[in-house]
């Protein structure tokens, strides 16, 4: 395993785009205090919550990015955001131990009994390495299921911005029902409110927010947008799956966010094709200390009709912000597709 490698950033890394800086600004969201010490991990100190993955800095946000190899203070299979904390915050937004942004499933219909094939890109090889000072990334060869070769970077910026990317190319034509889907979950550490929130609603009734919090694991996951009619087919095993049980609400905006102490986390896609969410209130566990279930903040990217050796991307913006209010959260993400567009 490489060395422990960390990069502390000020503000004069990175201008905000007029859009974002004028939504931050209005929300009294632009200021905040350098990154502190990591304090994610139950009685560990920063260099052990750091053990093994690449730690990143940027205004309040303190990240440890790191692959599925594992370490004595980190889960093997649990790739993607280690920690993230903010500097408002006592604890990591994700479960110490686990992660967030931790891509679980790549699924193409074929039995899923087999937890090598379940849980592929958790078991297969993967490396993780600096870019930048801002930036690390993931790389996963061709899995030996699916094939799927990705990558995947991660780059921290003040103003609460931690920014996702993710590429994906199928190297053999392993795609027997006409899809492929790629799955990540956020284990959320232990929340008082475990629910998602979105824009959207029960098909055929007016746009609202909406409230996702299922009763159990696996029972009305997953909410599809509101234009997505496409129906996954699966051959025949005994494995249930979040991503085979479906809510009968509709998102209508590619976005949600979830409450974290007195912090809030926005999740904003850059596209509503492909983008579906899905909610566990127990995917994460239980913590004793908070007598509490961690729940699961997920989302999928489905690929129709993939192609052999195409390149297929989306992208992700999260921002773990001092809550504030819904109008805002709105403003943030609007500037920030409207900057995608650019």
């Amino acid at each position: 395993m490489s060395s422990i490698r960390s990069a502390d950033l000020s503000r004069r890394h990175w201008l905000f785009s007029t859009p974002l800086r004028t939504a931050l600004a209005s929300a009294g969201l632009c200021g905040g205090a350098s990154g502190g010490a990591i304090t994610g991990f139950h009685n560990a100190s920063p260099e052990a919550a750091t053990n093994g993955g690449i730690r990143l800095q940027a205004g309040e946000l303190t990240a440890v990015i790191g692959d599925n190899s594992g370490t004595d203070t980190q889960r093997p299979g649990y790739n993607g955001v280690w920690s993230l904390q903010h500097a408002a915050a006592d604890r990591s937004l994700f479960v110490p131990g686990i992660s967030g942004l931790n891509l679980e499933h790549i699924v193409n219909g074929t039995t899923l009994d087999d937890d090598a094939v379940f849980f592929e890109p958790r078991r297969a090889a993967m490396t993780v390495k600096q870019t930048s000072d801002q930036s690390c990334e993931l790389h996963q060869p061709p899995t030996p299921h699916t094939g799927l070769e990705s990558r995947t970077q991660f780059e921290l910026r003040p103003g609460g911005i931690l920014d996702f990317h993710f590429e994906c190319w199928p190297r053999q034509n392993r795609f027997p029902h006409g899809y492929l889907s790629m799955f990540w979950a956020s284990y959320i550490n232990a929340p008082e409110d475990r629910s998602m929130y979105f824009r959207g609603g029960p098909a055929g009734q007016a746009d609202g927010w909406s409230q996702l919090c299922t009763q159990f694991h696996n029972d009305q996951s997953t909410v599809l947008h509101r234009d997505d009619q496409y129906t996954a087919l699966f051959d025949a095993d005994k494995r249930t799956a979040l991503f085979r049980n479906f809510s009968p609400q509709r998102m209508s905006q590619p976005l949600f966010y979830g409450h974290f102490d007195q912090l809030t986390w926005l999740v904003i896609f850059d596209r509503t094709e492909g983008i579906r969410l899905t909610h566990s209130p127990s995917g994460g566990g239980f913590n004793s200390a908070r007598q509490s279930h961690n729940p699961a903040w997920d989302f999928q990217f489905l690929i129709r009709n993939p192609v052999v050796n195409q390149r297929y991307a989306f992208s992700v913006r999260t921002m773990l912000l001092p809550r504030t209010s819904r109008d805002t959260l709105l403003q943030l993400a609007a500037a920030w597709q409207a900057d995608r567009k650019r």
